[in-house]
């Protein structure tokens, strides 16, 4: 009977979690170039940077001896 090849068992684990991790950064690159229409769309004014540096700071008021 044949001996088990051990180092051959262990490059296919490798090669097969390499391709795996590849596989997700390309999903991941992909869903960063086009965002999904259940998530946040660039139009939205949570996501509108423009309007939050042209918004003052809101500053929290102290109570006064009058109010």
């Amino acid at each position: 009977m044949a001996a088990p090849n051990y180092g051959y068992e262990k490059r296919q684990k490798e090669l097969a979690k390499k391709k795996k991790k590849e596989e997700k950064l390309r999903e991941k690159a992909n869903r960063k170039l086009s965002p999904s229409s259940d998530g946040l769309t660039p139009g939205d004014p949570e996501t509108n940077v423009a309007s939050l540096e042209n918004d003052p700071p809101t500053v929290p008021t102290l109570p006064t001896k009058d109010s």
